[in-house]
């Protein structure tokens, strides 16, 4: 289900966050597992004392600020001049749709997200950077929406997946296996733009099989891949499919 442009021009959500999301105002209300993320909260949300609010998994999947804030630029600055809309196709708790819509390249950032809870967040957190009213908010099931409900804004669009990994696990491979990724393979986020002419950019672990990538580029052309870096550590990989120009 999506709200479209209904509720862009409201104001902030209640300081009250819903259920299942928080805002945590001190190391010891979290949880015990995913308390060592807490000391990287200014990391993924610069603006966290501000009140952002998260979910339990969104500590360890959402894209660090510094991060989405380079990824956003390459984004901007690569694409077809053609392309004058970006569509976040898993918005999370809102990392990635904030960096977007704070950049000046598109006209409109569409952000869909099937978590309810999450999609609550990211609304609040976007308010908060001053950037909501960019943003058009799409709940449910990305695909379904993309196909049904975006269809025409394809050719117009650049599509950004920072699809979930499976949980934190994959930090034990030293290949991560793209075909066994959960709860979508590699092949699941490329199949719907397979063939259509689409650009789209994947998010994905760091120590993904680099074949795995380099198997999709036949027939379609060359894939750039780019390492993102944060405090002198790889955090995650971009891979580039379409019509990108890197200068």
């Amino acid at each position: 289900m999506s709200d479209g442009n209904h509720d862009e021009n409201r104001g902030l959500d209640s300081e009250m966050p819903p259920e299942r999301c928080q805002h945590y105002a001190d190391f010891h209300e979290m949880p015990w597992d995913i308390q060592k993320y807490y000391h990287q909260r200014y990391s993924i949300f610069s603006k966290y004392d501000e009140g952002i609010w998260m979910t339990e998994d969104a500590w360890f999947g959402v894209t660090p600020e510094p991060v989405a804030r380079l990824v956003a630029e390459h984004v901007a600055e690569a694409a077809p001049e053609n392309k004058a809309i970006l569509i976040d196709c898993f918005a999370g708790v809102g990392g990635n749709a904030i960096a977007f819509a704070q950049s000046s390249k598109w006209k409109r950032v569409y952000a869909i997200e099937k978590d309810s809870k999450a999609l609550a967040c990211a609304k609040h957190n976007a308010g908060i950077y001053g950037v909501r009213d960019r943003i058009s908010w799409y709940e449910g099931d990305c695909f379904t929406i993309l196909q049904n409900e975006l269809a025409e804004l394809a050719p117009h669009s650049v599509h950004f997946a920072s699809p979930p990994w499976g949980g934190p696990g994959y930090r034990s491979d030293a290949i991560f296996d793209l075909t066994k990724m959960q709860p979508y393979t590699l092949l699941d986020l490329l199949k719907p733009f397979q063939g259509s002419g689409h650009d789209i950019v994947l998010y994905l672990p760091r120590n993904s099989d680099m074949r795995q990538l380099a198997n999709q580029s036949k027939g379609s052309g060359k894939i750039t891949v780019i390492h993102y870096c944060m405090e002198g550590a790889s955090k995650a990989i971009c891979a580039y499919f379409g019509n990108f120009v890197f200068r």
